[in-house]
């Protein structure tokens, strides 16, 4: 019988498939709007057929469950700053997951609106909802990175040190460069973004 974390690694194999090709999608956003939302179409022909948003949402359940009992398991076992990064990033993750897939599936449902770009954005242009949105999508996207790079320094484990550190940092440079080029354009920094009315209105509905 497979172990817990055997089935946490082969489900994270396919959300991590989903989560690089959305991290892409907001890349394309340096190139402007326009060029996001039609990466977006494209994309959303596979991964919005129910043949592989259902076993993902199923996944991401699966993924949050189990990584917060790995969590809680290698807090307390767990020996070295790796352990305690890899950790600490899972962490991260799940908590981002859990509101990030809720907020998408009520936006859907509940809301009536195309989860888009302007769905994702909208919280950096109603204040104080920016000082929330800022950390969050930094520090989810250096997780999976961060996570990611933890995995490699595990599965290196008879490799020379030299080739560990180096599993271990590249990952984490890479996913600094990646997440602060992503919260800055979808902050408008990089190029504007004009977010819709009604996207706004999910925040400031919560204000009054």
């Amino acid at each position: 019988m497979p172990t817990l974390r055997a089935l946490h690694r082969t489900s994270a194999v396919l959300i991590a498939a989903f989560a690089l090709l959305h991290l892409a999608n907001h890349l394309v956003l340096l190139a402007g709007v326009p060029a996001h939302i039609a990466f977006m179409k494209a994309a959303r022909v596979v991964y919005r057929q129910p043949w592989v948003e259902v076993p993902l949402l199923l996944c991401v359940a699966f993924q949050v469950g189990s990584g917060l009992w790995l969590v809680v398991r290698g807090w307390k076992h767990g020996r070295g700053a790796v352990a305690r990064l890899q950790a600490l990033s899972g962490a991260i993750l799940a908590f981002f997951l859990l509101i990030h897939v809720g907020a998408v599936l009520s936006g859907r449902m509940l809301l009536d609106l195309d989860t888009n770009l302007y769905f994702a954005v909208a919280g950096f242009y109603v204040p104080p909802f920016q000082f929330f949105f800022w950390p969050y999508y930094f520090l989810a996207v250096l997780a999976l990175f961060a996570h990611l790079g933890c995995a490699a320094w595990r599965h290196l484990s008879k490799a020379p040190p030299r080739s560990r550190r180096l599993a271990l940092a590249l990952p984490l440079l890479v996913g600094s460069v990646v997440s602060l080029l992503i919260v800055l354009s979808l902050a408008g920094k990089i190029q504007p973004v004009e977010v819709p009315a009604e996207y706004k209105a999910k925040f400031t509905l919560q204000q009054s």
